[in-house]
């Protein structure tokens, strides 16, 4: 029985790890782009400016410094309730 939850928490620990170098990597060149000020709270890509870390670090909706990955093109055209998305940030 202890084998068996020891290797449920591996296999979650491995996941989690796979999640995080994830969030890391450069998206496909050419495909994606950084698109800040779109995120909801929680739901950045990754770093978000002074204060955050990485994915998920975010603390209000539409931060100006948050970005989220959004296929090439897209960004501006990306409307919230605080205007349109941007590929730099405010």
């Amino acid at each position: 029985m202890n084998t068996l939850k020891l290797a449920a928490l591996a296999v979650a620990f491995s996941s989690f790890a796979v999640g995080a170098i994830a969030a890391e990597a450069p998206a496909a060149a050419g495909t994606m782009e950084k698109c800040y000020g779109v995120s909801l709270a929680g739901h950045n890509d990754c770093k978000a400016g002074a204060g955050t870390s990485c994915a998920g670090s975010s603390k209000v909706d539409y931060q100006a410094d948050a970005w989220k990955n959004v296929p090439v093109g897209t960004c501006t055209t990306i409307k919230t309730p605080k205007g349109m998305g941007t590929l730099a940030p405010l």
